[in-house]
This record gives structure tokens, sequence and C-alpha cells, in this order.
């Protein structure tokens, strides 16, 4: 439970001391058909698939596709995640997309992930879900009714034993 509200603490820490942006959270155009993924594969990627199992059992609209730029978790200086922010059109709804990289995954036994949607607007974070002694690779955040609001898309990720917790954002998008 401690571990839970520290990761919470970083993860707001972090949206905090990101400036706004300018892009509406929603806005942009979704990708062409030609971009998404034409076998509808349910596999795990780095670039996010709503379609994949962890995707659909977290309540990911299958519409949903990436809004902003890419974050990074950092540990002394090597990239150990990618953070993204998710859009659904249909769904109307923001999501926070974890993907540990492989190094990572294959050096650490467990580890601690959070991934969460922060609304600049509100000054408050959504969508916040926390996987604790896991191992697994991809982390998604429950939808966030967080569409009219400058958001960013956070992750923290804490190794078993360490008392780091290490976290990234993406972009601003308003």
């Amino acid at each position: 439970m401690r571990s839970r509200r520290i990761v919470t603490a970083v993860i707001a820490a972090a949206f905090v001391m990101l400036p706004a942006g300018t892009a509406l959270a929603g806005s942009g155009p979704a990708p062409a058909p030609s971009e998404n993924s034409a076998s509808k594969s349910t596999a795990a990627t780095p670039e996010g698939n709503p379609l994949s199992a962890k995707a659909q059992a977290g309540g990911v609209c299958d519409d949903a596709h990436q809004i902003g730029k890419t974050g990074y978790i950092k540990r002394d200086g090597t990239t150990i995640a990618s953070v993204k922010q998710f859009y659904s059109p249909e769904c109307k709804e923001n999501y926070s997309y974890v993907w540990l990289w492989q190094d990572f995954v294959d050096q650490e036994d467990d580890y601690t992930v959070s991934a969460g949607v922060w609304s600049y607007t509100q000054n408050h974070e959504f969508g916040t879900e926390s996987w604790e002694a896991d191992n697994g690779q991809e982390y998604w955040s429950g939808g966030t009714d967080t569409v009219g609001d400058c958001t960013s898309a956070g992750g923290a990720v804490e190794p078993a034993g360490s008392d780091t917790t290490y976290s990234g954002t993406t972009d601003t998008r308003c």
C-alpha cells in the first residue's frame, strides 16, 4: 500500500512539473486505416495495441490511438520504459500506456508499475492503475473522461527491493 501511494505521488509530482501544451487532447486526425493493424492482431506491442488481451481486459476501446509524443522512463540514463497517451474518439476517453523495454524486463524479476492520466485542467490524476510485484511488459490505465482537459499520460516503475521509483510523462495535450 505504501508503495502504491509513493508511485501515485511521484506520478502526480511529475505531471505538475510539465508545462501545458496547446493541442487538444482529442484533436488531430485518427490514423488512416492503412496505419492500423490490418491483421487485427491481439499481440502486445511497443507501439500500443488496443486490441491486446490486457488492453481489452482493461476496457480500452478498440479505436484508441496515440496522441502526442512518447515519453520515456529512465534509470541512470538508460531508458527502461515508454509512456504514451491514447485517445478513443468512439468512447471519448484518454488512456496512459506504459511499455517496459525488454532489457529492463530481462534484468528484473519483479517490479511495481503505475499508469494514469493527469488532468492539468482539474489538477487531478484519473484512471490510475497499479500493479505490484508484477513482471509483465504492457500496462494500460483505466479510461478517463478528460478529453476536454489539458492532459499528460504518466507512468512509474519501481524495481522490487529498490527505494527508487522511476517515472516519466508524455507531452501535454490541451
